[in-house]
C-alpha cells in the first residue's frame, strides 16, 4: 500500500511555473502575477499534479492563478530555488520552469480576485522578480527554444 510519508523541514519540494508570453509588434511579452499574500511579482507556479506532466501543470497554474490559455511546451528553460514561507513553516522548493504560448487572455478566471497580471518585457520581467536564477531564465528566452 502507498505510505503518505510527511516532510521534513529540510527536505526539497517542486514546484512548476509557467513562463506565459506573446508576440506584440514583433517584441516578445512575458506575464506576470502578484503573490497573493505579499504581492511581490512572480510567475504562475504550483505543485505536480497527478497525471499531469510537468508542462501540463504549468498549463493549468497559468489559467488558475492568470486566466491565460495557450500551448505549453514540455521543454524546461531552466530551474530556479525559492523559500516557500506558509504561516507555519518556511522550506526550500525547487522550480522548474517551462513555456506557454499564450492564445487567449480571459477575463475572469480562478484567482482574478487574489492576484493581479501585468503583461511586460522580457527585461521588465526580469527587473520585477526577486529570484536571481528567475532573472537569467527570463533573460535568455526567446521563442525559438520551444520552436520544433
Amino acid at each position: 500500500p502507498l505510505k503518505l510519508r510527511r516532510f521534513g523541514k529540510t527536505d526539497v519540494r517542486t514546484q512548476f511555473a509557467a513562463l506565459c508570453y506573446r508576440i506584440r509588434n514583433d517584441r516578445v511579452e512575458v506575464c506576470i502575477i502578484t503573490t497573493r499574500r505579499t504581492k511581490r511579482w512572480i510567475l504562475p507556479k504550483g505543485w505536480p499534479m497527478h497525471k499531469q506532466t510537468p508542462a501540463q501543470a504549468a498549463a493549468t497554474e497559468a489559467w488558475e492563478e492568470a486566466g491565460l490559455t495557450g500551448k505549453a511546451y514540455d521543454r524546461c528553460l531552466g530551474v530556479y530555488t525559492y523559500q516557500k514561507q506558509t504561516k507555519t513553516e518556511t522550506f526550500p522548493v525547487i522550480t522548474l520552469v517551462y513555456p506557454v504560448k499564450v492564445t487567449a487572455v480571459h477575463s475572469d478566471w480562478p484567482e482574478a480576485h487574489q492576484r493581479r497580471r501585468k503583461w511586460v518585457s522580457l527585461s521588465k520581467a526580469g527587473a520585477k522578480v526577486h529570484e536571481p536564477e528567475l532573472k537569467r531564465i527570463i533573460a535568455s528566452f526567446t521563442p525559438d527554444m520551444v520552436r520544433h
